[in-house]
């Protein structure tokens, strides 16, 4: 994409606590990290870091409501110290909970609730508008029209590249006026060109956010993103309550399903009593994946003592109440774990304690499969090169 080949420095650190997503936010970041010694392990249960992690969740929380506003982080008081470390880290921290859960769908809320945020910013900040805009677009130009308005000119081929991701005729380049190879972006339908550029910046926010998270997924083994999984079960847990109506989580394909589930499951299908432990596990994991009530009592249909009103109502309470489901120790002792030293190398790792982040790890290598895999626009190339006309 026609980004900048080189972006403009940036010493104001609160700018960069309010946009830690710009290109200059990376080494920003960084330092911050380094100059308070804080780890990852820090950011994930130290006792001094806990506003960050609570300011990290409320701004997935605002992502996945699709809440409307600047969100909950925008009170922060980025003109101390600790009010930028805040700030950033809490970016941070909820970027490494959305990459840990593999959840396609929490990625794409995420996003899309930080780039409409940054929208809506960069469309009031007429003092950094100019340095923000110059490190995400190949260049942009400022001009007062002949009622005093300002208009936007940004290169076609930057046009060209974000605008058919926007619905609108404003956004066809036959509607724009064009000039030299520059487009114009003015005022409209209550919009001032400044918005309108914003609108078109995002797309570019967008596409940099998702390239982010993909190079962090890439690079993540089972065990680091173990270390997040309280906090992925909790946002992801949230976002199957928001989203009942839309596909079912992918965490919810039969082949991440850890042992212990599937067995339950399979058990009672084939008419077998299984224990206490074991039906409120399978209740309370089927909520934490996102299978819905009628899916839950359906597992049940073949139990020798299955009841429908009593099975809705239990299933109801696990489901209201938010049980958590049984970690891998009490299904242990309470004879609900099928699986033998050397069975399953995953249930063999020794940060693998809970069934919950089996099904992370799954996602996990199964996203590393996908990207491996050849497109078809590669297979393609591919065929072209070895067979030239």
């Amino acid at each position: 994409m026609p980004i900048p080949i080189s972006v403009p420095e940036i010493d104001d650190e609160g700018l960069l606590a309010r946009y830690p997503f710009l290109p200059q936010g990376a080494s920003f970041i960084r330092s911050l990290l380094e100059e308070n010694d804080i780890t990852v392990e820090n950011l994930i249960d130290a006792p001094w870091l806990e506003d960050i992690r609570v300011r990290g969740m409320l701004r997935l929380v605002d992502s996945v409501l699709q809440q409307e506003g600047d969100g909950v982080s925008s009170s922060i008081d980025i003109s101390t110290g600790v009010g930028r470390m805040t700030e950033a880290l809490s970016f941070l921290h909820a970027m490494l909970i959305v990459c840990a859960s593999f959840d396609e769908r929490l990625l794409a809320r995420w996003i899309e609730g930080e780039s409409s945020r940054a929208d809506r910013l960069l469309g009031m900040d007429s003092v950094n508008f100019e340095v923000i805009s110059s490190s995400f677009l190949s260049g942009i130009e400022t001009r007062v029209d002949s009622r005093g308005s300002e208009d936007y000119w940004i290169p076609m081929v930057d046009f060209i590249e974000l605008s058919p991701k926007i619905s609108g005729k404003y956004w066809r380049l036959v509607n724009r006026p064009v000039k030299e190879g520059w487009v114009c972006l003015d005022a409209g339908a209550g919009e001032s060109g400044r918005g309108r550029a914003s609108r078109l910046i995002k797309e570019r926010i967008r596409e940099s956010l998702r390239e982010s998270c993909e190079e962090r997924m890439a690079r993540m083994d089972d065990e680091f993103a173990a270390k997040f999984a309280d906090p992925v079960d909790r946002i992801v847990g949230l976002l199957s309550e928001r989203v009942k109506e839309e596909m079912p989580m992918t965490a919810a394909i039969r082949d991440d399903w850890p042992p212990c589930f599937e067995s339950a499951v399979s058990e009672l299908n084939q008419g077998v009593n299984v224990n206490h432990t074991g039906r409120v596990f399978l209740a309370a994991f089927s909520r934490s994946i996102g299978l819905q009530q009628e899916q839950t009592c359906n597992f049940f249909a073949n139990a020798p003592d299955y009841n429908p009103d009593t099975t809705a109502y239990q299933v109801g309470q696990i489901y209201e109440r938010e049980y958590t489901p049984h970690g891998c120790s009490a299904l242990k002792t309470n004879a609900r774990c099928p699986v033998q030293s050397g069975e399953d190398s995953l249930c063999d790792q020794e940060w693998l304690n809970h069934p919950l982040k089996y099904i992370r790890a799954k996602q996990r290598r199964r996203f590393n499969s996908d990207r491996d895999e050849p497109s078809d626009t590669d297979i393609e190339q591919s065929s072209s090169s070895a067979n030239p006309s």
